[in-house]
C-alpha cells in the first residue's frame, strides 16, 4: 500500500513548496506504518552537533540532492522556488 502524496488539507503528507517541499512528520509516520522496518525521518532542520547523527543524516542528504539537483532540467536547476531548491534550504544545504 502507497501513501497519498497530498500537500492541501487534513491529510498532508507532504508540503507544499513554499513550506520547504518534503515530508511531513504525518507523512513520515504513514510510510514507515505501510514500510515496516523503515528508518525514514523527517529533515533535519534545527541547528546540530557537529559530528553528530543528525550533521552526518544533513551532509549526506545535502550531497544526494546536490546530485539530483545537477541532474535536473535547466528551469529547475535555476528556479529558486523548485521543489529541490526548497527540501534544500530547508535542510540547510
Amino acid at each position: 500500500m502507497s501513501i497519498r502524496k497530498t500537500t492541501k488539507g487534513p491529510g498532508a503528507n507532504y508540503r507544499p513548496t513554499k513550506s520547504g517541499a518534503g515530508m511531513t512528520a504525518k507523512g513520515v509516520r504513514a510510510y514507515r506504518a505501510a514500510n515496516p522496518g523503515s528508518k525514514l525521518k523527517t529533515a533535519v532542520t534545527g541547528k546540530v552537533k557537529k559530528g553528530s547523527a543528525a550533521a552526518k543524516r544533513r551532509k549526506s542528504y545535502c550531497a544526494r540532492s546536490l546530485g539530483q539537483l545537477k541532474r535536473s532540467s535547466a528551469k529547475t536547476r535555476n528556479d529558486p522556488n523548485s521543489r529541490i531548491r526548497q527540501a534544500r534550504r530547508r535542510w540547510k544545504c
